[in-house]
């Protein structure tokens, strides 16, 4: 199916259906979730669609979420426009709730989180310019105790200050502090290393309300590490035929104000009149994840997985030598054995 579909004819209700069918039979391929914007990518890299077909695709997949072929949560969507504090009534019984609160009190180890930091010489947080580069990288950075989020947030102050406080904290404790960013590869993506640096300099004189100051970014190292141009070269990514930036100005035209930069005339020079959007990568996963987790392993080295781990499996011994000493290790347990010998009964 995916070698013949053909994306510029009419979508009639029977090709409605083959195209939701292609799209399921490719999400169970890729595992995660990706955005509309995202999924052109996916099938411009299977040689599905080319560049012009993007915005076509795209609507073709809002149009199957909104009449049901396709899930409406097939897609990823950005957290800021998810609601919050929503409440759902809980249909279970008495024991049932009991059962799962003493499981929970038996595995309440993995909520004593260790200081994962304790011992190393750097902290790390990671930024990308792209919502589907945070469902893609976020697997890894968990594995590595890594914050990471869309920096297309950073325009807030709070959101900046935030991040910038966890960065004041851990180098207040001695620690190098990281920043790993991956975006797109054009002209201002290639100076996204200036351009970090400043937004948090906008913000390193704000103080908290518990009396914490800002943060000074003079010593953050900021590590841009993709999109890079001999990974888009390796891997083939297609380029965009124009240095249009968000805001719809031309960077390659004389007109635009920035044209004359440096850094604007040596990408020219250098790369030319085309760009390579981060979403580009969502196409190769494992390739993907491989590449932030060289980027973490940079700075804490190939044993810091399994450091990360043996902390924490210290702070679940910790706790489940608690529970024997106090007696409660015993009572849940056997009632537990209790619950799953009724159940027994029942079958």
């Amino acid at each position: 199916m995916e070698s013949t579909f053909d994306f510029s004819k009419r979508f009639t209700p029977k090709r409605k259906l083959e195209f939701a069918q292609l799209l399921k039979s490719i999400s169970r391929q890729i595992g995660f979730k990706v955005s509309s914007r995202g999924w052109c990518y996916i099938m411009e890299q299977k040689g599905l669609i080319n560049k012009d077909q993007f915005d076509r695709v795209a609507d073709a997949i809002n149009d199957l979420r909104r009449q049901g072929m396709i899930p409406v949560d097939f897609v990823a969507e950005e957290s800021a426009r998810q609601f919050q504090g929503v409440e759902e009534e809980y249909d279970g019984d008495v024991d049932d709730v009991i059962g799962w609160m003493t499981r929970d009190v038996l595995n309440g180890g993995k909520y004593f989180t260790p200081d994962w930091w304790e011992d190393e010489e750097y902290y790390i947080q990671c930024v990308v310019e792209k919502i589907d580069l945070v469902t893609l990288f976020a697997p890894v950075c968990e594995k590595f105790k890594i914050p990471i989020a869309n920096s297309k947030g950073w325009s807030s102050i709070l959101q900046r200050a935030e991040y910038a406080r966890r960065f004041k904290e851990a180098e207040d404790k001695g620690l190098k502090c990281v920043l790993l960013y991956c975006g797109d590869h054009d002209p201002d993506g290639k100076r996204i290393s200036e351009t970090l640096r400043n937004n948090l300099e906008q913000v390193s004189e704000v103080t908290w309300g518990d009396g914490t100051d800002g943060y000074d970014p003079a010593d953050l190292i900021i590590d841009r590490f993709g999109l890079n141009y001999d990974f888009i070269k390796a891997n083939g990514f297609t380029w965009i035929d124009n240095l249009i930036t968000g805001s719809g100005g031309n960077l390659a035209s004389p007109r635009h104000p920035n044209h004359s930069l440096p850094y604007v005339q040596e990408y020219l020079r250098t790369i030319g009149e085309r760009k390579c959007e981060a979403n580009a990568i969502v196409t190769l996963p494992r390739v993907a994840r491989a590449m932030v987790r060289q980027a973490i392993e940079k700075y804490l080295g190939e044993g810091a997985e399994q450091r990360f781990e043996e902390k924490m499996q210290a702070r679940k011994d910790e706790y489940n030598e608690r529970l024997k000493e106090i007696g409660l290790y015993d009572i849940i347990t056997d009632f537990q054995a209790g619950r799953n010998n009724e159940d027994e009964d029942d079958e």
